[in-house]
């Protein structure tokens, strides 16, 4: 993010915009934040107000009394109180000026949202390297554990995030799920994918397919299954959708076959068996073939080493 922007970079934070409509009036710029943050307490807009935190885009601190500017930008930064320490490292496997490869735990956010905001894998990392041009290709979910690549430099961003848009990249990921004796791998899942009425997850539907995947069995010992799953579309919740569809829903899971209650915080046990291993493209800067593998290992998969069989 450039350095021209009314607020620099804090602790690794660069700061986030809040546009004022055009088309609305409001007595002054309070009433509007009250009505647009209906969940943060009045009293945290207040001091936020009044120790100057938001700007305007020439940098001029907002005040409790300040007007209601139409068609204008408000700054600011994206505060978390009281956010939980996650409390596994995240390891770099690779970098240099164009692109770095991240190793994530479970538990650990990719990028800022909701109630993660330090504890993510992006704000770790710009910290950790110094680097706040630092912006994520593409994401993993909090539960899931792998390789996360990011782009070093602006100047590229665009040339690696459509690189991953348009599919032209080979990602594996393995994930321990029941065994079923009816199954035959390798096989191909298809299906329609759409979100839910519950919050959050995804379904399948009677409708052409939109989403595929390959999956393969490594390794079973009779009740659990260890599974090489190849993603050929990119759809939310895709390998966990197309695993619970077949009856063998990953270790875990909290959101299927059943959205479960959300869990403490602080809770770190039971991750979900499902790891990013490998990811490889042609590098769209260097030219080069680029292949990454995790370092990382399901945690299931020491419990089953000594029963194994194919």
């Amino acid at each position: 993010m450039s350095q021209s922007f009314p607020l620099p970079v804090r602790d690794g934070i660069v700061p986030s915009r809040l546009y004022l409509p055009r088309e609305q009036q409001w007595p002054d710029l309070f009433s509007f934040l009250l009505v647009k943050f209906p969940h943060m307490s009045p009293d945290i807009l207040r001091e936020r107000l009044a120790r100057g935190d938001m700007v305007d885009a020439t940098g001029v601190p907002m005040r409790l009394d300040s007007p209601f500017i139409a068609d204008s930008w408000l700054w600011y930064y994206r505060e978390v109180p009281d956010e939980v320490n996650v409390p596994f490292e995240i390891a770099v496997l690779y970098q240099d000026e164009c692109l770095v490869v991240a190793d994530k735990p479970h538990f650990l956010a990719s990028i800022p949202g909701g109630r993660y905001l330090q504890e993510t894998a992006l704000i770790r990392l710009r910290k950790q390297l110094n680097n706040f041009e630092l912006s994520p290709i593409h994401r993993l979910d909090r539960d899931t554990a792998g390789l996360l690549l990011f782009c070093a430099n602006k100047r590229h961003r665009g040339a690696y995030q459509t690189l991953f848009q348009t599919r032209d990249v080979y990602k594996t990921y393995e994930a321990i799920a029941p065994f079923k004796t009816s199954l035959e791998f390798p096989l191909i899942r298809e299906s329609h994918i759409r979100k839910s009425a519950q919050y959050f997850t995804m379904e399948e539907v009677a409708e052409a397919p939109n989403s595929r995947t390959r999956i393969s069995l490594l390794a079973h010992n009779g009740k659990w299954g260890h599974y090489l799953l190849e993603p050929l579309t990119g759809k939310k919740h895709q390998l966990r959708v197309h695993m619970n569809g077949l009856g063998i829903p990953i270790c875990n899971d909290e959101f299927y076959p059943a959205l479960l209650p959300a869990r403490e915080e602080d809770h770190f046990d039971r991750p979900l068996q499902l790891l990013a291993r490998s990811i490889g493209f042609t590098d769209p800067v260097t030219g080069q073939a680029r292949f990454f593998e995790s370092r990382r290992t399901l945690e299931m998969l020491s419990d089953m080493t000594e029963t194994l069989s194919r």
